[in-house]
């Protein structure tokens, strides 16, 4: 009897969870062997301050709709419970194991040091491991130089026509997969969500482009108007239910029968920004946990806890914000205006470190992307030191965007019977009105927490005064040489 593994290959699925335009199981099933696609929850990043149940649930149902084009063709993706180097362990066990592809993942610190750790592991293993370029980003690039370019190559390039040929199912080490009462769970942290999946994501984006994208432009500012004009592809590219080429081609192709150019145009122009942050990231992870540039390290900032847990909870006393909070809290998704506005709210009007809010809405968006939020978040903070400083009136873009108190009465019904114009802002209520309205400031809705109709000159003069610093601009020459295409122009002493 022999007692030699069988070879396989392994498809290391991370942010890539669909069937098509893939070039990691494309490889796979060309190279002649069986291959099992996996999906790792590793404790270590699932105790991460930014994971979220509700991302869980997302992936297990991304997996799930994998499992239905597969059905009947090939073994579903085996879904484990543990930390990458015991799965592997495991299945190296079990077989011989040629070959690892995957996607290059631009993550969190986390992520990129578990990979290096795998990285060791395979080639200590004799396994070759394959990672691919995902949406247009390179790993390692020193600054933007040709970058344009190759991301239009990347999007114009033939998708990757995957074909899938019958296998039989192959043994896995049961006592590492993920347990049914815990994807339950997950599963049900996902209620009120947009569901997960790569059809799903097609039936949106024919659906954006079939009626609900004529009014993108009008309407993308707008916190109620927006749920619906907006495309919400977003957590469908954040997960890799579609990539980024097959969204813009099927742009592209929908732009040429039509012949139309808006509201298209936008919206590509914002798909090609996505993968802009993105990179920004992949070149430098320390977004996440560092003022990317160096001279704003000394800001002193608020560290009150209750006010701060105030915005977490959406009791700040300013409707807007509050709504804008409870939406995420509720369906994971509102517009980047409104996300944009916590972000200044916090940082700005309240005058936190960005730091204290960011895993916070890690955890809150389902569309979480590393590589967007926290340059994102950064920028929004005004600690780039090469973005202009963004300060949000919460009171003047309700009044412009939701200037008929839809989307706030939605989501802060207590302020259901004030009329319109102290909706927007419920601390004006006089004594005298308080039995007519049957409301009263600070007892059925909280008083607000800073003036929002002030500029907040306190926390934001500190961050106007650093710009003259000289580690502020030699940071900003650094940033701008690095991540913009502009920098490569600039003289040491144009800053």
């Amino acid at each position: 009897m022999s007692s030699e593994r069988q070879e396989i290959q392994l498809v290391w699925l991370k942010r890539d969870l669909r069937t098509e335009d893939h070039a990691a199981l494309a490889a796979a099933e060309s190279g002649g062997l069986p291959w099992l696609a996996i999906w790792i929850f590793e404790p270590s990043l699932l105790a991460h301050p930014d994971a979220a149940e509700r991302h869980h649930g997302f992936c297990l149902q991304s997996i799930a709709a994998m499992n239905r084009r597969w059905q009947g063709i090939r073994q579903e993706v085996a879904v484990f419970h543990a930390e990458a180097e015991e799965v592997f362990s495991a299945l190296d066990a079990m077989y011989k194991i040629v070959a690892v592809h995957s996607y290059a993942e631009s993550g969190t610190r986390i992520t990129w040091d578990r990979d290096k750790r795998m990285q060791r592991w395979f080639r200590d293993k004799g396994i070759a491991w394959k990672e691919y370029q995902r949406d247009g980003i390179h790993r390692g690039i020193r600054n933007r130089e040709g970058w344009d370019a190759a991301w239009f190559a990347t999007m114009h390039a033939p998708r990757i026509a995957n074909g899938y040929r019958p296998t039989p199912p192959l043994p896995l080490p049961t006592q590492l997969l993920l347990q049914k009462t815990q994807q339950d769970a997950w599963l049900r942290a996902t209620e009120g969500m947009q569901p997960g999946g790569e059809q799903l994501a097609w039936r949106y984006l024919h659906d954006f482009f079939e009626g609900r994208g004529r009014d993108y432009r009008r309407a993308i500012s707008k916190p109620q108007e927006s749920r619906r004009a907006c495309s919400r592809l977003s957590p469908y590219l954040a997960w890799g239910n579609l990539s980024s080429r097959q969204v813009y081609q099927f742009t592209r192709s929908r732009m040429k029968e039509r012949k139309q150019a808006q509201p298209w145009k936008s919206f590509l122009e914002r798909l090609k920004w996505r993968c802009h942050f993105i990179q920004k990231f992949e070149a430098e992870c320390r977004y996440e946990t560092e003022h990317i540039n160096a001279g704003y390290a000394g800001l002193e900032r608020n560290r009150d806890p209750e006010a701060l847990q105030a915005w977490m909870d959406g009791r700040t006393g300013i409707p807007l914000v509050d709504a804008s909070m409870r939406c995420l809290q509720a369906t994971g998704w509102i517009n980047f205006r409104m996300r944009a506005m916590l972000v200044s709210v916090l940082c700005h009007h309240m005058g936190y470190d960005w730091r204290t809010g960011a895993y916070h809405l890690a955890r809150l968006f389902l569309d979480y992307e590393p590589g967007i939020h926290y340059p994102q978040f950064q920028m929004q903070a005004g600690t780039t030191g090469i973005h202009t400083l963004r300060v949000y009136n919460p009171v003047k873009n309700a009044l412009s965007h939701d200037p008929e108190a839809k989307f706030i009465l939605t989501w802060v019904p207590e302020l259901k019977n004030l009329p319109l114009d102290l909706v927007h802002r419920p601390w004006q209520v006089q004594e005298m009105e308080t039995q007519l309205y049957g409301f009263t400031p600070g007892l059925d809705y909280p008083l607000p927490l800073f003036n929002p109709e002030k500029a907040p000159r306190a926390h934001t003069d500190p961050l106007w005064a650093l710009r003259k610093d000289a580690m502020v601009r030699k940071e900003q020459l650094r940033i701008l040489q690095l991540h913009t295409r502009e920098g490569l122009r600039r003289r040491p002493d144009a800053v």
